[in-house]
């Protein structure tokens, strides 16, 4: 199976002036196809440096995608550089020249001088032309100029193992044109790819990353499936991903190890994939024929923001206010008591941050038709995800107590 690995070019990108959206569009359709990704890379507009990142690249992986540095001007040095790290000339292509002539003619224009620039390719390339933009991009074969020049383009690694350089362009919207319109069928039948690699992500909440590496390290060595925990503010998601030759065998791995992950942490994983904390806890409290109100003191409305963004008529709304944690019991029942004494059906849920120089303290207070659950917990993470933080732990806490999980 092929590896691969991805340019991204653009001194923009190296700024921090423009975010880099393609790298990952093109690694979740690489991943699609069952290819392996090894590494990602962002290179400024210097044809120099370019070149010997594609030199590098060529060592060490099959496939070589660039993205950006195609434009008509001349910080637009990604053909060139192409061209030298596989050592041969930038040619001219007539039929890419009469693309780039109509595609500007079509907005009333004539085309500059300096768009001739896209209509050259290095030497024996592929073209592939851009139907949504005037940019063309193009694929080298690299081992047939390896054959006849096998000093050019070689790094100072092992060896050029790779065999195709392709170069994309750095407009997303026309990026993810020619990536799934040319490039895909063209890997698929120069590699005869048949691989799928498909990945699961299972959600959980209330333990910590190192908890659940105790109860699933094993499977977190394993080759394939992989298994692998990523942390963020109070959720640890599990990240399962299988290679098999079809979906349907990679769904059955998936399921085999998602059926041993769940037997082993049971209701701390709550959801998979798309599914969202809110969201889940939301639909519980729903099950449950209750309803919820909210009441949020130093969270910059991250709690009712995510519940309101859900449209549920479960959510009958929330208040922000400031109130001492030692208050929140009283805050609640000024702000929902008569509401809660007409509708025996509604349930309250009240979280309070409070920072000083010594600490930063939550306040979780949740009053259901059936019972009240305080818990008073310190966050000693950066205080800017503390809010998020805090709302994942109350919204845990809340789903645990409707569905009577202990803990």
């Amino acid at each position: 199976m092929p590896t691969a690995e991805i340019i991204a070019i653009g001194t923009e990108l190296l700024l921090g002036e423009t975010a880099d959206t393609n790298t990952r569009f093109i690694a979740r359709t690489l991943r699609g196809l069952g290819v392996d990704l090894f590494r990602t890379s962002t290179i400024g507009d210097n044809a120099g440096r370019i070149a010997q990142a594609i030199r590098e690249a060529l060592a060490r992986a099959e496939i070589v995608i660039t993205t950006g540095g195609l434009g008509p001007t001349v910080d637009d040095p990604t053909r060139q550089a192409v061209a030298q790290a596989v050592g041969v000339e930038l040619e001219f292509r007539p039929e890419l020249w009469e693309q780039i002539t109509a595609r500007v003619a079509r907005y009333g224009r004539t085309p500059t001088e300096n768009q001739k620039r896209q209509a050259y390719i290095p030497k024996g390339a592929i073209s592939i032309e851009n139907p949504v933009g005037t940019a063309p991009a193009f694929i080298v074969n690299v081992s047939p100029l390896l054959a006849k020049h096998p000093r050019r383009g070689q790094g100072e690694g092992p060896g050029v193992r790779a065999s195709v350089v392709i170069s994309l362009p750095g407009v997303p919207r026309e990026m993810e044109t020619l990536l799934t319109q040319a490039v895909i069928p063209y890997l698929q039948k120069h590699y005869n790819l048949h691989d799928v690699i498909k990945i699961r992500t299972l959600h959980t909440g209330g333990v910590g990353e190192a908890w659940i590496d105790e109860q699933i390290g094993d499977l977190e060595s394993l080759t394939n499936p992989t298994v692998g925990l990523s942390a963020h503010s109070g959720i640890i998601d599990i990240r399962i991903a299988a290679k098999a030759g079809s979906e349907a065998e990679a769904d059955r791995m998936l399921n085999a190890i998602e059926a041993d992950v769940h037997e082993r942490l049971g209701t701390v994983i709550y959801g998979a994939d798309n599914a969202t904390l809110e969201a889940v806890t939301l639909k519980a409290v729903a099950a449950r024929g209750w309803s919820l109100a909210c009441l949020e003191s130093g969270l910059d409305g991250a709690l009712i923001e995510r519940l309101v963004r859900l449209g549920s008529p479960a959510f009958v709304g929330g208040i922000r206010h400031k109130v001492q944690p030692e208050a929140m019991e009283d805050a609640l029942e000024e702000a929902f008591g008569e509401a809660r004494r007409e509708n025996r059906s509604l349930a309250a849920l009240g979280i309070t941050l409070s920072v000083d120089e010594e600490r930063q303290a939550v306040t979780i207070l949740i009053l259901t038709p059936q019972e009240k659950e305080e818990r008073h917990l310190t966050y000693g993470g950066h205080p800017r995800n503390a809010p998020r933080w805090a709302t994942n732990i109350g919204l845990d806490c809340l789903r645990r107590c409707v569905q009577g999980i202990s803990g």
